[in-house]
């Protein structure tokens, strides 16, 4: 059996690690690091009718955010992974999470950079050229949904913002409403897993403190790894076993091809005696979106809540 390639993991890792922020606030400063604070903006080196029209995004959650806000136009630069939506081709790339070119932002001259909490250093270093930066949260729905109304008051685009705030509480509810009172199953979530050829090899599962462990309660599951000591823990075989979850789903956001996910899931079905392989739930999630923290969350939080309970006809609900 052929390998699959290594993109899907490293891509998988790198981008919940950044997700996983510890603010849950929004904050703007200029000529000084990107501090937390209550949900407040401050604006108090620019005039209040200021018009942000050169807009750099440092994560993909954030570009689409900008785009589902209708500012796309005023983004003159991204990150390399930054590749949705499709308008997103023709941006100047900036570097990537762990090697931004700011010569490039330089260049670019901004008037606003936008940044996820734990990017805090670079942020610092961008206020030192007196570069308006803006730090977000997106390690959670809240801070997600909080922070596209932050974003959408500063871009003075704040109609927009409470309409695309008030569809995905809407879509968030609906599911509350209808999963309630019913049984949780145990989940496991995947997000990237050892490359031994030819063998399972350690999986990288979602802890309590983190994005999926709250789409898995949103989603009506519970999280079968009940540890907090750990985000990301790593587990062998044997691990899986110990714990043995009802569901599984791991998310393929670079996988190409039912081939290639049909191989990963070979791997999974070779465990023994875990309830989920027996009882045929297990799930292959495919697409960049399932490891994107922004307004896309909803997509993958709904596809979770249909596979923890597929007793519910969702298409009447």
């Amino acid at each position: 059996m052929p390998a699959v390639g290594l993109k899907y993991t490293l891509s998988a890792l790198v981008a919940l690690f950044l997700a996983a922020g510890l603010y849950a606030s929004v904050s703007l400063t200029e000529g000084g690091t990107a501090t937390p604070s209550a949900a407040k903006i401050s604006l108090e080196t620019k005039d209040e009718k200021f018009a942000y029209k050169r807009i750099i995004s440092l994560a993909p959650s954030i570009t689409e955010v900008l785009f589902s806000l209708g500012a796309g136009g005023r983004v003159v630069g991204i990150t390399r992974y930054c590749d949705f939506p499709p308008e997103t081709a023709g941006i100047e790339k900036v570097g990537g999470y762990f090697d931004i070119n700011y010569e490039a932002i330089l260049a670019a001259e901004p008037d606003l950079v936008i940044i996820l909490a734990e990017h805090d250093e670079p942020g610092a270093y961008l206020a030192e050229f007196g570069i308006q930066v803006m730090s977000v949260d997106h390690s959670s729905v809240g801070g997600i949904l909080d922070s596209i109304r932050a974003i959408g008051k500063v871009l003075e685009v704040e109609a927009a913002a409470a309409e695309l705030v008030a569809g995905l509480e809407k879509r968030v509810e609906r599911i509350s409403m209808v999963i309630s009172g019913r049984n949780r199953p145990r989940v496991m979530v995947a997000i990237g897993r050892g490359m031994e050829r030819g063998s399972m090899g350690n999986v990288y599962i979602s802890g309590r403190d983190g994005f999926y462990d709250e789409l898995i309660t949103l989603a009506g599951g519970e999280n079968v790894y009940q540890d907090k000591t750990l985000k990301f823990p790593a587990l062998s075989v044997e691990g899986v076993v110990r714990l043995n979850p009802e569901v599984i789903v791991e998310m393929l956001p670079d996988v190409k091809g039912a081939e290639k996910v049909d191989q990963i899931a070979e791997k999974w079905r070779s465990i023994p005696s875990v309830d989920a392989i027996e009882k045929e739930r297990l799930y292959m999630f495919v697409g960049d979106f399932v490891v994107v923290p922004g307004p896309r969350f909803i997509l993958l939080l709904e596809k979770m809540a249909k596979v923890l309970h597929p007793e519910i006809d969702w298409e009447a609900m």
